[in-house]
């Protein structure tokens, strides 16, 4: 029996600033030429001359003023140093000079000897003797100041100098010196793991973290330590064990007693550690959510977050506390998103979307909250939008896509009229600021609203309507591409609303759409519903008579198979636009549509029947939509709450991983593939790669002849229709016609065979490049050649695992020096080099196997040559995955 849920229902210096900007006020009155700044001269030289020279003067003076004179040179000395001039010479003269009380010249002198201490380990060794005196200083400050410049100089070979500062750092009165050494524990690990190791300062950093006063110290230790142990952990038991131990019950309750009194940062990071504590019982779980539970007010969205994570993590397995905890963070995250910048606000919204995806009918009631406000950005207005669509149901459907419609309605000057209970008022004076963008995420919210719920007559009805509108300039244009694609998804859930719509996509014309997915989607409403089309036919023969000027491969194939539906349904009037759309996509240079035209003449060959219950069988409506998202990765974002992974609504390692950062590097380990080096007997030509090709998409007259009859006594060839396409067809036999040629009036000419092609280019099968010289060429090297490449399903298979690839090409001698990415996306980098001439071919290819898309782009020594080996390279491609 669950336990009722009771929360609390029952549960940079200034003065340092000041001289920075005096500083470069006396650079720029020294030298008024800004050019030279990049550009040291003599006169630069001349300067720092005279720095030096000034500051070993002033090294050894106790006048009165010396401090003064040296804040002067110092500052003078940092100016140079920020805008990139070399002033390492005056290294010694600096570390001479810091030997004095004033803080404002050890903070500048650290500063410098910080900078230019790693790149200059030799002359970083004149930093230790003044270091290790300034770390016993008096004065507190400049003994943490001391201590913090000398953990980080970043020297391997000067770590034997941090073991005793950090000791007495660890043991000292002020709080400030110690929370400085806590942290510098930590540096020294990333330096040095063994030196830290064998010191003991891990286990000294424990003795502070249950005993020490403050709070600040404290969290600094819990951060050392967890990444110390998390790092050792694979490595040694004992550091293991150390990390379980943090998450015993003790010392959580220890941290959960000290909450109030440690800072934002450091609360979060208790938070975060609890988040993994796994409590005995469910009455253990509940104190814990009781002490936390003032945590929601907190001010700081930072720690709201965390602890909104905690009380989720910890009521998983309790399904009704669960429901509970939502309920109970809706308020705290609401207020949160009113109050901030637009930044924050979006951060807590972004989490907010995640709750509200995870649970939409627990946030139902509370729709009004995600309404857009006239003065909000973009991106939070989208987000909006977007959690509107997720909440929407019965109760509230209408009244959502009433103001989300009014939204658009008030942009595009339609008058609103309806029973929405939102305050149009205000929906105007919001929508008067809106852009385009802004508008078409709304409709696309009203049509992923409708494609949704069931009753939704009202809304669509009202979707409708931006497909009417008339206006004289670019918003109407923009709002008919979305709700054409919107319509085109509702008439396949909702086909009983085919003739309001019809109705209404009947009076647009084609020309005035001209994005390639709103115009595919009228097509397809053209083929689907050609019967109660009138004009159906003659729209589509339109759009074939233009085809050469569709530069859209998406918008030719649903031509293709518009038509194709319209012709199966209405043979006479769809005849002559069906042989000309296949005549043009078997010329089509784009090989899906060229495959796709090749298909359906084949069919239409074999058997009309067949090829009506293959293009047009019997429909059912579409129930549910695929999700863009699959439920895993949905969960492990969760799992990553309080993360970037929420505001990049995707899983920490899609953007962490090197795999998934898009861009590639050449390294090592990508340079040093092995690939076994294949006999050159095993090379296969490109005539013979073409010729195969050829024979699997097309037969041909000269196929026919190669052959010699046929079994069936008939052959087969392309058809060619008037001068639709660029390319000559090829020759095709009179006596050989078939029935179905006469039926589509395809007027079949008689074309002379091609002539024969040209050599191929030869390639030497044991080319050799080393990847430093593949980089070198590859940045001096214009592109000569960029182009994309559809492959073949087969090959597309046999890309799970790349190395498949590799061998193939190898055996086209044509070899890969670099490759990487994980599916879909894969990269590759080859060479390949001509046979008599020391010429190079350098390729880039990025292969989408999702698309079944690669993207090539090619460099050469001999430009003359890159169309020939694109040729040949992409042959070799088409044969991938093939036996």
């Amino acid at each position: 029996m669950v336990k009722s849920f009771q929360l609390s229902f029952s549960f940079g210096h200034p003065q340092t600033q000041n001289a920075s900007v005096q500083s470069r006020r006396d650079l720029r009155n020294s030298n008024p030429n800004p050019n030279s700044y990049g550009n040291p001269n003599s006169t630069r030289k001349g300067e720092v001359s005279d720095l030096k020279m000034q500051l070993r003067q002033l090294a050894g003076s106790r006048s009165p003023g010396t401090d003064d004179s040296k804040r002067d040179l110092f500052k003078k000395v940092i100016s140079y140093m920020t805008i990139g001039i070399d002033v390492s010479s005056l290294f010694s003269e600096m570390v001479m000079c810091s030997a004095t009380s004033d803080i404002v010249l050890k903070k500048m002198c650290y500063l410098y000897v910080g900078n230019y201490a790693k790149g200059n380990p030799d002359i970083a060794l004149l930093t230790i003797n003044f270091l290790q005196k300034d770390c016993k200083d008096e004065d507190p400050m400049i003994r943490g100041l001391a201590l913090r410049s000398l953990c980080s100089l970043r020297v391997a070979n000067l770590v034997e100098y941090l073991v005793g500062p950090l000791g007495l750092g660890l043991k000292d009165g002020n709080s400030y010196v110690r929370m400085v050494a806590t942290i510098g524990v930590l540096k020294l690990y990333h330096i040095s793991a063994a030196t830290c190791i064998d010191a003991d300062f891990p286990a000294m950093l424990k003795h502070l973290l249950l005993n020490d006063p403050d709070t600040q110290v404290v969290a600094n230790c819990l951060s050392a330590l967890q990444e110390i142990w998390s790092l050792e952990a694979s490595q040694s038991e004992e550091a293991s064990r150390e990390r379980e131990a943090l998450l015993s019950k003790p010392v959580i309750y220890y941290f959960l007693n000290r909450m109030k009194e440690f800072s934002e940062w450091a609360q979060c990071l208790v938070l975060e550690l609890v988040a993994k504590y796994v409590p005995s019982d469910s009455n253990e779980i509940f104190d814990i959510m009781n002490l936390l539970e003032d945590r929601l007010q907190h001010a700081n969205g930072a720690v709201v977050l965390a602890t909104i994570k905690l009380f989720l993590q910890l009521t998983l397995s309790m399904t009704d506390v669960h429901q509970q905890v939502y309920e109970r963070i809706k308020a705290p995250l609401l207020t949160l998103v009113s109050s901030g910048s637009p930044e924050q606000s979006y951060a807590v919204l972004s989490h907010l979307h995640l709750l509200v995806m995870r649970a939409p009918m627990l946030f139902s009631s509370d729709y009004k909250h995600f309404y857009c406000q006239y003065n909000e950005s973009f991106y939070v207005k989208k987000l909006k939008l977007e959690m509107l669509t997720a909440v929407a149901n019965e109760n509230n459907t209408y009244e959502i896509g009433e103001c989300t419609i009014a939204v658009t309605q008030c942009f595009t000057e339609i008058a609103v009229v309806g029973k929405s209970v939102c305050p149009v008022t205000e929906l105007c004076e919001y929508a008067a600021n809106v852009d385009i963008p802004i508008a078409r995420e709304s409709i696309r919210a009203v049509g992923k609203i409708a494609l949704q719920q069931y009753d939704v007559n009202a809304i669509v009805d009202r979707l409708l309507q931006f497909l009417e509108m008339e206006k004289d300039y670019g918003t109407a244009e923009t709002l008919v591409k979305i709700v054409s694609v919107l319509v085109k998804d509702l008439l396949r859930k909702y086909p009983q609303w085919s003739h309001d719509c019809i109705a209404v996509v009947g009076n647009i014309s084609s020309k005035n759409v001209q994005e390639p997915k709103a115009k595919a989607a009228l097509i397809w409403m053209l083929g689907e519903y050609a019967q109660e089309m009138q004009d159906a036919p003659y729209v589509l023969e339109s759009l074939i008579d233009n085809w050469d000027d569709e530069h859209s491969a998406e918008v030719r194939l649903h031509l293709l198979t518009a038509v194709m539906k319209c012709f199966l349904r209405r043979p006479p009037e769809t005849q002559k636009a069906l042989g000309a759309a296949l005549a043009a996509g078997l010329a089509d240079f784009h090989q899906d549509v060229h495959d796709r035209a090749l298909f359906y003449y084949r069919l239409l060959q074999h058997n009309v029947s067949v090829a009506e219950n293959v293009v047009n069988p019997p429909k059912q409506a579409v129930s549910v939509f695929a999700d863009t998202q699959s439920s895993e990765i949905k969960d492990r974002i969760f799992d990553e709450f309080n993360s970037l992974s929420v505001v990049y609504q995707k899983p920490s390692y899609m953007f962490t991983d090197k795999e998934h950062r898009g861009a590639f590097s050449f390294t090592e380990e990508l340079g040093n593939l092995s690939i076994g080096v294949e006999s050159a007997s095993n090379v296969v030509s490109a005539q013979i790669v073409e010729a195969s090709d050829n024979d699997l998409l097309l037969s041909t007259s000269e196929k026919e002849e190669s052959r010699g009859p046929s079994s069936n006594g008939s052959a087969y060839s392309a058809p060619s229709y008037g001068a639709s396409s660029n390319h000559p067809l090829p020759a095709h036999s009179p006596q050989s016609s078939l029935a179905i040629d006469d039926l589509l009036g395809l007027g079949l000419t008689i074309s002379a065979n091609p002539e024969p092609l040209p050599p191929s280019l030869m390639l030497n099968p044991r080319a050799v490049l080393d990847p430093s010289a593949f980089q070198q060429k590859w940045r001096q090297l214009p592109i000569s050649v960029s182009q994309e490449y559809t492959m073949n399903p087969q090959g597309v298979a046999a890309l799970t695992t790349p190395q498949s690839l590799l061998r193939h090409m190898q055996g086209h001698s044509i070899y890969c020096i670099a490759s990487g990415g994980q599916a879909p996306n894969f990269k590759f980098f080859f060479f390949a080099q001509k046979v008599e001439e020391l010429s190079t071919f350098l390729v880039e290819c990025v292969i989408n196997s999702s698309s079944c898309k690669a993207q090539l782009k090619i460099k050469a020594d001999d430009e003359t040559t890159s169309q020939a080996f694109s040729d040949l390279f992409q042959s070799a491609l088409s044969t991938l995955g093939t036996p």
